[in-house]
């Protein structure tokens, strides 16, 4: 789903990581990697496919099947273990589109498997069958032997691999179970039974509380008004998404949602959740002492690395996930990591990085593959990009739709009066690092990763002055002719 990482703060650079240090350097080349031998009896293990293996089942390990299939090499070769009953689809569904009440034409799989986020071919699960992919569904992994190159999974299985990529995403932060975080009617999202669970809970509910002021808080605050619900969102902070949005932008957002009668409570800590005579949850007990009524509780603050069982592969430890390099190469020689599990170098900004982001899912799985399968050797050069749509519902007066691209340093210019347009320009040093559109047409959202790609030297005083959006874009778009 479409988050903001909590281990990404774009604010401050992180400790570096240099991706030739030795422990990277002595690897084998992916043309060894691929082809690593082995010998065994092969009833000994219960998978086919055993040249590649993927261990994920989301976003990442939907787009490296795409590419194991586009370089030939997916058929009779790769398979996926994963935990989810599901063949991979396109998370930020789930946070949107899925939660829609029945009569305003919600999504459901298959509709959104991947790679439809990109406009590629709906991957269901007889694509997979027809590929010659090779797919263990609710089955995670929980064991690995990096010498024997063998996993181990809930079941028992024990399967064989000859190459390893590491997908597994994130698990969602929760509540101490001392503090009612496994109350029925507490929920958090991160799969398709998870939102199955929610919605259950949606149907029924009258007072909604949500906890989290960032990408899921907002987004499900969007679902739970389209149910016509009383629903407040609870946050520690003083502004929604104060990782990226400025003070004045997140006003903005935080009027709308007023306007949809949402209510805030915001600089609030909760001391714990509290349940009802049938011991589903009933209150939210903050830090003063007071209490907020709720039948449903959904609970949005962040999410974890899901590293296990892979911690012998090497973690970063400032940003959290698998350290790898450039190619998404881990330490140990033959295994991979992408997605939002991959500590990588994020080479534009020259400081290592961990983006839970669709974007960054598909784009690593892809580089990784490419790397893998041929003699491409140039390292991943990402551009943060982030974006959420909400209030698109059928009969919504008004429908959100932003993207963000670059870094959010330095100081910002504000142009526009958000009816319905608005624009956040970050401007370092004379030159422009990011921006943040609002409802912007197909042309003005294309052109905003070229400006935070090239980060143009751009006249801030000039940019103050802009009547409007279109105007202030066209500045924006006039620097990138300057030398």
């Amino acid at each position: 789903m479409a988050s903001l990482s909590n281990s990404l703060q774009l604010k401050h650079g992180l400790t570096s990581w240099c991706p030739g240090s030795s422990a990277l350097t002595r690897r084998l080349p992916s043309s060894s990697i691929r082809f690593r031998s082995f010998v065994v009896a092969a009833s000994s293990f219960s998978n086919d496919n055993r040249e590649f293996v993927i261990v994920g089942g989301g976003n990442a390990a939907g787009y490296a099947a795409r590419t194991f299939v586009e370089h030939g090499m997916a058929d009779g070769k790769l398979c996926i273990v994963s935990k989810e009953a599901y063949a991979p689809y396109e998370r930020p569904a789930l946070t949107k589109g899925y939660l829609f009440p029945l009569d305003k034409k919600p999504a459901r799989l298959p509709g959104f498997h991947t790679c439809v986020g990109s406009g590629g071919e709906r991957q269901t699960p007889e694509w997979y069958k027809e590929k010659g992919i090779e797919m263990i569904y609710e089955d995670p992994v929980t064991g690995i032997d990096t010498e024997k190159q063998t996993l181990t999974t809930n079941s028992g299985k024990l399967l064989k691999y000859g190459s390893l990529i590491i997908a597994t995403g994130c698990t969602a932060s929760r509540f101490p179970d001392k503090i009612g975080g496994n109350f029925p009617g507490v929920h958090y999202i991160r799969d398709v039974a998870d939102a199955d669970s929610l919605i259950s809970s949606l149907e029924k509910a009258q007072k909604v509380v949500i906890v989290g002021g960032g990408y899921i808080g907002m987004e499900v605050a969007a679902a739970a008004v389209a149910w016509k619900l009383d629903t407040s969102i609870i946050f520690p902070e003083n502004q929604l998404l104060q990782r990226l949005f400025t003070p004045s932008l997140a006003q903005r957002y935080e009027e709308l949602y007023k306007e949809y009668g949402v209510k805030f409570l915001k600089g609030a800590s909760i001391k714990n959740l509290e349940a009802g005579p049938d011991g589903r949850v009933a209150a939210v007990k903050l830090g003063d002492g007071s209490t907020v009524e709720a039948d449903m509780v959904v609970i949005g603050i962040g999410a974890k690395p899901a590293v296990s069982p892979f911690e012998v592969v090497g973690l970063n430890n400032t940003v959290g996930g698998i350290q790898v390099d450039g190619l998404f190469r881990t330490s140990v020689p033959g295994i991979f990591a992408v997605g939002d599990v991959a500590a990588f170098p994020l080479k534009m900004y020259d400081r290592v990085a961990r983006v839970e982001h669709v974007d960054h899912a598909r784009r690593s799985a892809q580089h990784c593959v490419k790397s893998l399968l041929s003699a491409q050797t140039h390292t991943y050069d990402y551009l943060p990009y982030f974006y959420s749509r909400v209030f698109e519902y059928e009969g919504s007066p008004r429908k959100v739709w932003w993207q963000f691209f670059g870094d959010n340093v330095g100081e910002t210019v504000e142009v526009g009066n958000f009816d319905p347009k608005i624009a956040t320009f970050w401007i370092d040093s004379g030159k422009l690092k990011g921006v943040l559109l609002e409802s912007g047409n197909a042309e003005e959202f294309k052109l905003l990763p070229e400006l935070a790609r090239n980060q143009p030297s751009i006249d801030k005083a000039k940019l103050e002055k802009a009547s409007s959006v279109e105007e202030a874009l066209e500045i924006a778009k006039a620097s990138l002719q300057i030398v």
